[in-house]
């Protein structure tokens, strides 16, 4: 189901016809007990509504924007972590260097558009479940759909802003009142993850396990989103027969290349759980239904990709932390000793020979170096794909990024950096991590080595690897399987921590697990540290992430003014923030 323009005409529409000579005679405009919605296609249009902020972005401009709100998380999962530098040049987008950088204030408009982002889709599924119990023309069963589908929605929602901000508001239509502005002024000293449990309980009882039209959530969905909710708790019991259910469903598979997880001629694969759905050319202005949260980040230039903007560059720690050891196995405690290659400083003139050391070939489908083939648009160039080399390094994002043979069909005719490439929210390799995780914690030591095999297997496959225009692999890669038993602990921890990094670098995941794994202050320290020291990335001097405090980000400031009720904010700050 793609993101349309239908939700924005259907009410304007209906606001339009209810108009009459009584124009004085005016409703508060909070409220949408207006009669042409409150039946099945105007409970429709409020639904598609709902569904649109997904991606975080209602209003073109204003106090935040769509690179706020990506649903990938960009900002705030990867570049606020060890992945990804913000990239570009420093004076561009500032207050990304401040989140960078550590420099974590409550006033930075960032925390505003995401918070915004998530509200806004939370204010749109009550405002579905309001007006749809006025609705007279929905069978009982339509309307369990709807519920169910709303509760997923508002299920994600809250999720995203709980491990965003932790102790934040829970608002369900019980709370919201549209014709009282107060109503949502509540306090956030309640944890709310028994509401979010509850969301995606209710939305899992009811959703079927195959939907009509791909973009709503089914069963599977909301069984995988509720079994993230436990792990974030750290509830492995509940979590883990949630995920083997999805397994023992046989509906989901690994897809045999893995790149097929990131292009947009291969969205909604077999390996698809749930995605973000994006589409352009559809009749809505500015290709606003593409992929916008993620406009800002694609080569400066080079190869007639694009000439904008240069941002989200994958780290020197990430790269080399797709090195393999002579068995096709990732050095997990020793892989940031030396540097995988790169043309740091290099002219695109200048001599310059690739790392010819073992590689992990999922390198080269989540981040663009020089000497390598840029999907369909030619071998990586270097220098002239970055916009600043010294700033943010000699590598360029890749997982997201259109393909040449995409332009004109899943590409923005007025910009090719919009797409319709979706986001894969959660996939089926998610499920396998995750539950290696568990037997990790719980169960058994070589089953979790088995779903790890898993996906390095599928990793393994030969036409999965990036090819050179004459056929042969574009890099030394050798991965292999985990052969030896795990028979240590902490070793499969690290193991499983480690192969979730892999699979999904550069999609706006690791700082969350880092800290819901436990590990943020240990692993970002030393990143910091690491980068400093070797004069990689020179601001990151000094930068900490300080354990009790940067678990979480702040409550934006102006959020905390816009809920004082007779002069008293009803909203209380985090620990650490001011």
């Amino acid at each position: 189901m793609k993101k349309t323009t239908i939700f924005i005409t259907t009410v304007c529409l209906a606001v339009a016809t209810s108009c009459s000579d009584k124009f004085l005679d005016v409703q508060p405009k909070a409220a949408l007990l207006i009669a042409p919605l409150q039946n099945k296609a105007g409970v429709n249009a409020l639904l598609i509504g709902a569904y649109s902020l997904l991606d975080g972005w209602a209003t073109p401009e204003g106090a935040y924007r769509s690179y706020n709100v990506g649903a990938d998380n960009w900002v705030y999962g990867s570049v606020a972590s060890d992945d990804a530098y913000k990239g570009t040049i420093a004076g561009d987008q500032p207050n990304i260097s401040l989140i960078e950088q550590g420099n974590i204030q409550s006033d930075n408009i960032y925390f505003r558009g995401k918070w915004r982002g998530m509200y806004d889709g939370i204010a749109r599924s009550n405002d579905v479940l309001q007006t749809m119990a006025l609705a007279k023309d929905m069978s009982d069963a339509e309307k369990a759909q709807v519920t169910a589908e709303v509760r997923f929605l508002r299920g994600h929602y809250h999720f995203e802003l709980k491990k965003m901000f932790n102790m934040v508001p829970y608002i369900d239509e019980k709370t919201y009142n549209p014709v009282d502005f107060e109503s949502t002024k509540i306090p956030n000293t309640t944890d709310i993850w028994p509401n979010i449990v509850a969301d995606l309980k209710a939305a899992y009882d009811v959703l079927p396990a195959k939907q009509s039209q791909v973009g709503r959530p089914t069963k599977w969905a909301a069984a995988a989103e509720l079994a993230k909710a436990y792990l974030f708790q750290k509830n492995h019991a509940a979590a883990k027969p949630l995920l083997e259910a999805i397994v023992a469903s046989g509906q989901y598979r690994l897809v045999d290349r893995y790149n097929d997880n990131f292009r947009a001629v291969t969205n909604n694969n077999a390996e698809s759980i749930f995605e973000v759905q994006y589409s352009v050319n559809d009749g809505a202005s500015g290709g606003e239904n593409g992929n916008i949260g993620s406009t800002l980040n694609y080569p400066y230039g080079g190869g007639g990709v694009t000439t904008c903007c240069g941002f989200f560059q994958p780290s020197q720690n990430l790269v080399n932390a797709f090195k393999t050891d002579a068995n096709g196995l990732p050095l997990i405690d020793t892989f940031n000793a030396t540097d995988v290659t790169s043309d740091q400083g290099l002219e695109a003139t200048a001599a310059f020979t690739p790392y010819g050391g073992t590689l992990d070939p999922r390198l080269d489908w989540t981040v663009g170096r020089r000497g390598i083939p840029f999907l369909d648009w030619g071998v990586h160039t270097g220098k002239p794909y970055v916009r600043d080399q010294a700033y943010g390094g000699p590598y360029s994002p890749k997982k997201h990024v259109m393909y040449k043979s995409d332009v004109g069909t899943n590409t923005f005719a007025g910009n090719n950096r919009l797409n319709a490439n979706n986001y894969r929210m959660i996939r089926y390799d998610h499920v396998l991590l995750w539950l290696a995780e568990i037997e990790v914690e719980i169960g058994d030591l070589n089953k979790a080595r088995g779903y790890v095999n898993q996906i390095r297997k599928r990793a393994a496959n030969p036409d999965g690897f990036v090819k050179n225009s004459d056929g042969t692999n574009a890099a030394n890669y050798v991965i292999k399987e985990y052969t030896a038993s795990w028979t240590d602990k902490d070793m499969a921890r690290k193991a499983v921590q480690f192969e979730e990094r892999l699979e999904l670098g550069m999609e706006g995941h690791r700082r969350f697990d880092l800290v819901r794994w436990g590990i943020a202050d240990q692993v970002l320290n030393t990143y910091y540290a690491g980068e400093s020291v070797s004069l990689k990335r020179t601001y990151l001097k000094g930068v900490t992430f300080v354990k009790g405090k940067h678990e979480y980000f702040p409550i934006p400031i102006q959020e905390i003014f816009n809920t004082k009720k007779d002069g008293v904010a009803t909203l209380t700050q985090n620990p650490g923030y001011n």
